[in-house]
C-alpha cells in the first residue's frame, strides 16, 4: 500500500491538465512558463506566451500539461477571467522582491478567484527568489500560515527563480499533482481528519475487498488489494510492516484476522497527512471514483431509452437483493429499519438517497421512525420510477454484485396496454388534482397510516407518497400518489407530455362545499381534454372528500350528471377524519389496471369523435360508390363484347 502506480486507464482519471498562471505585472509569470517548458532562462519575453503544452512524459502521471499565460493589461480583465473559470488549477504569482505583490494575493487576486466562483486548487508561487533582499529573508511558512488560514484553495506554496533554475519543475508538478490528486475532496484541514465522502468511499472499498467477510483484511485480502490497485505484491515482510505501524498507533486497527476498516482508515489518513495523497487517490480510482468521491458516470449504465407513455421499474432480481439486504441491515430484528439501521445500510453511499426531497418522508414509517419492509421497496420503486439511474448508482454503492444494468426493466407503452385492455405494470403513478382545502394532503397523509390532523398547512410544492397496495388474490401493487397542487396545474398541463406519465388521474372535492366541486370538475375538464388534444389520455376517479361532513344540496345531482356526461364513476365517498376510506387505495389501483375503462370524455372530445366517425362513413360510403361503378363499368365492358362478337 506504500506505492502509487503512475498512469492509469480508470475513467475518473483526468486526462489532461490545465493551468492557468496570473499575478500582477512583473511578478515573473512569462519567465517562469518559458523556462519550465525549454529549462532555459529567456533573455527576452514577449508580453503574453501562447497556450504551452508540457509532453505526458513530463511528470511521472504520464497526463499532458497545458500552461495558459495571462495578460496583465486592464483591458484584457474580461479574458483573464474567462480563462481562470476555465481552469483546473490555477498558479497565482507574486514576486519575492516585491513585497505588495505578495499582499495583493489577500487583497485582490483571491477574493477574485471566489467572486468569479473558481473553485480549483490554487498553487502560491514566490518567483524572482534570487532578487529578494538578503537583509528580509522570511520563512515561507511564517508569510503564508495567515492567508492560508483565510484561503483554504490554496493547495500549497513554493518559492522559485527562473534565472537561477531553482524549483521550477516542482511549480507545474504541484500544479498538476492538486488537480490529479486533490486534497480537498479527502481531507479536512481544520480537524485532521478524513471527510465523511472519502470514509464513506473507503469504507465500500474495504467491504469489497473482505470477501469472507469477517470485518479484517486478511494478509492474502491484503495482498489482493494491492496488487489489484498498485499491481504489485505485498512482501510478506511488508505486510507485517503495515500492521505493526497501525499495531503501534492504533491498536483496535488489527486483531486476529487482520487489518480492521478502522486500521484502513487511520492508514489512509496517514498516508494523507505524509502528503502522499496519490496513494489514496490511486485506490479510489481503481474502485471508480472521480474528484467528487462519486462513481465516475462511464461506470453507471444510462437507463434504456423509453416513449413517454413507459414507465420503469425493478427487476425480480433487484428486489430479492433489497430484501436480502433489508433482513441483513434490520439488527434488532424487528421487521423494519429504523433511522441509525438505514443510515448504516448507506453508509458506504455518498448519502442516503430517502433523505433528500422527494423521497424523503414519502413512504410509511412507525413510532420510532422505522421503514417497514414494504416501505424500504416502495421507496426504491418511487425512486425507480423518477430517476432510474440514481436507483442503479445506489445499488452499486451498497454492494449489488451483478450486472446492475440488469436490475431495471422498461414497461410496456401505456397505449399498448389499452389496446390489450390490461396493464403489466407492477408501479403505478397516480397524480392527486383538486381545488385548495379539498382534502388531497389529508389523502396522501392517510395513505401512509398516519392520524388526521385538523390544521390546514397548504401545500404549494408538488409531493409524493408510495405504499404497497394489497390486492385480491394476495397480489401486491406499489401505488404512487403525486399530489399536484391547484395552482401547480396550469404549469404541469403546459407540457404536451405532462399525462404521459400518470396512469390515473383522482380528482379530490370537498363535499360539503359547492365551489369545491365545481372547481374539481373544471380541473377534470381541463385534464381530459388535455389528454384528448395530446394522446395522452388517463383513467379518471372522482373523490368525494369530507364525507363526515354534511353534503351541498344539488351534491347528488350535480355528481350524477357529470358522472354520465363524462362517462366517469360516480364519486368516491371518503372521510379521512375518521378514516373511512372505501377502499379507494384498491379501487386507484383497479382502475390503473385496465387503462381503456374510466376515461373521461369532454364534450369537445366527443364532438371530435362524432365528426372522425362521420368522415370515416362518409369515405366509407364514397369507397363503396366507387366499387360499385367501377363493377358496372366492367359488367357494361363484357355486355358490349359478347353483343359484338354474336353480331
Amino acid at each position: 500500500m506504500a506505492k502509487a502506480a503512475a498512469g492509469t486507464d480508470n475513467p475518473a482519471t483526468p486526462t489532461a491538465v490545465r493551468i492557468v498562471v496570473a499575478g500582477d505585472r512583473g511578478t515573473g509569470k512569462s519567465s517562469l512558463i518559458v523556462t519550465a517548458a525549454t529549462e532555459n532562462f529567456p533573455a527576452n519575453v514577449p508580453p503574453l506566451l501562447p497556450p504551452t503544452r508540457l509532453p505526458e512524459d513530463f511528470y511521472p502521471e504520464r497526463v499532458p500539461i497545458t500552461i495558459i499565460d495571462t495578460s496583465s493589461r486592464p483591458e484584457d480583465n474580461s479574458k483573464v477571467a474567462e480563462e481562470l473559470k476555465r481552469a483546473d488549477a490555477i498558479v497565482l504569482t507574486y514576486a519575492c522582491d516585491q513585497p505588495q505583490t505578495l499582499d495583493r494575493l489577500s487583497t485582490f487576486w483571491l477574493p477574485k478567484l471566489r467572486q468569479l466562483e473558481v473553485k480549483v486548487p490554487v498553487i502560491v508561487v514566490g518567483c524572482r527568489l534570487d532578487l529578494r533582499d538578503e537583509n528580509q529573508q522570511v520563512s515561507l511558512e511564517q508569510v503564508m500560515s495567515p492567508i492560508m488560514q483565510q484561503f483554504r484553495e490554496i493547495e500549497t506554496c513554493i518559492e522559485c527563480s527562473a534565472f537561477k533554475h531553482i524549483q521550477i519543475p516542482e511549480v507545474f508538478y504541484y500544479a498538476q499533482k492538486a488537480v490529479l490528486h486533490p486534497t480537498g475532496p479527502l481531507f479536512d484541514q481544520e480537524t485532521q481528519t478524513l471527510k465523511d465522502q472519502c470514509v464513506r468511499a473507503l469504507k465500500r472499498i474495504f467491504i469489497l475487498c473482505d470477501h469472507d467477510r469477517d470485518g479484517a483484511l486478511s494478509d492474502a485480502e491484503l495482498n489482493d488489494f494491492q496488487v489489484k490497485c498498485f499491481n504489485a505484491p505485498l512482501q510478506p515482510s511488508e505486510i507485517v510492516g503495515v500492521k505493526r505501524v497501525v499495531q503501534e498507533k492504533l491498536p483496535e486497527g488489527v486483531n486476529e484476522r487482520g487489518l480492521t476498516l478502522t486500521g484502513f482508515l487511520f492508514l489512509h489518513a496517514l498516508f494523507i497527512e505524509k502528503g502522499r495523497l496519490e496513494t489514496t487517490w490511486t485506490v479510489l480510482r481503481k474502485f471508480g471514483y472521480n474528484n467528487d468521491i462519486r462513481l465516475a458516470d462511464e461506470l453507471i449504465p444510462s437507463p434504456t431509452k423509453r416513449t413517454p407513455d413507459q414507465s420503469v421499474e425493478m427487476t425480480n432480481e433487484a428486489i430479492d437483493f433489497l430484501r436480502v439486504t433489508f433482513d441483513v441491515f434490520d439488527s434488532d430484528g424487528d421487521g423494519a429499519l429504523r433511522p441509525r439501521e438505514l443510515e448504516e445500510l448507506f453508509s458506504t453511499a455518498p448519502a442516503s438517497p430517502f433523505s433528500e426531497l422527494p423521497y424523503t418522508d414519502a413512504a410509511e414509517r412507525n413510532a420510532f421512525g422505522g421503514l417497514s419492509l414494504d416501505g424500504f421497496l416502495s421507496q426504491w420503486a418511487l425512486m425507480t420510477l423518477l430517476n432510474p439511474a440514481s436507483t442503479m448508482e445506489n445499488l452499486i454503492y451498497i454492494g449489488y454484485p451483478g450486472d446492475v444494468s440488469s436490475t431495471i426493466r422498461v414497461t410496456r407503452k401505456r397505449r399498448l396496454d389499452r389496446k390489450k385492455q390490461q396493464s403489466e405494470r407492477n408501479v403505478f403513478q397516480c397524480f392527486v388534482f383538486g381545488p385548495k382545502k379539498a382534502g388531497k394532503s389529508a389523502l396522501l397523509d392517510s395513505f401512509l397510516g398516519r392520524p388526521f390532523s385538523d390544521n390546514y398547512n397548504p401545500n404549494t410544492e408538488e409531493r409524493y407518497t408510495v405504499n404497497v397496495v394489497d390486492q385480491p388474490g394476495g397480489i401486491k401493487k406499489t401505488l404512487v400518489l403525486r399530489e399536484i397542487p391547484e395552482d401547480g396545474v396550469s404549469k404541469l398541463l403546459s407540457s404536451k407530455e405532462a399525462l404521459a406519465a400518470c396512469d390515473i388521474a383522482v380528482f379530490v372535492h370537498d363535499s360539503s362545499d359547492e365551489l369545491s366541486w365545481k372547481r374539481a370538475t373544471q380541473l377534470l375538464v381541463e385534464v381530459a381534454s388535455h389528454g384528448e388534444d395530446t394522446g395522452f389520455e388517463v383513467p379518471c376517479l372522482i373523490v368525494a372528500a369530507k364525507d363526515d361532513m354534511d353534503s351541498f344540496p344539488s351534491a347528488i345531482q350535480h355528481s350524477t350528471r357529470v358522472s354520465q356526461d363524462m362517462g366517469t364513476e360516480a364519486p368516491i365517498p371518503i372521510s379521512t377524519k375518521l378514516g373511512d376510506l372505501n377502499n379507494l387505495f384498491r379501487k386507484i389501483v383497479s382502475a390503473a389496471e385496465h387503462p381503456h375503462l374510466s376515461i373521461p370524455e369532454t364534450e369537445a372530445g366527443r364532438s371530435r369523435k362524432q365528426y372522425h366517425r362521420l368522415i370515416n362513413r362518409s369515405l366509407m360510403v364514397v369507397s363503396v360508390g366507387a366499387a360499385v361503378a367501377i363493377v358496372g363499368l366492367a359488367a357494361y365492358r363484357v355486355y358490349a363484347a359478347r353483343k359484338n362478337a354474336s353480331g
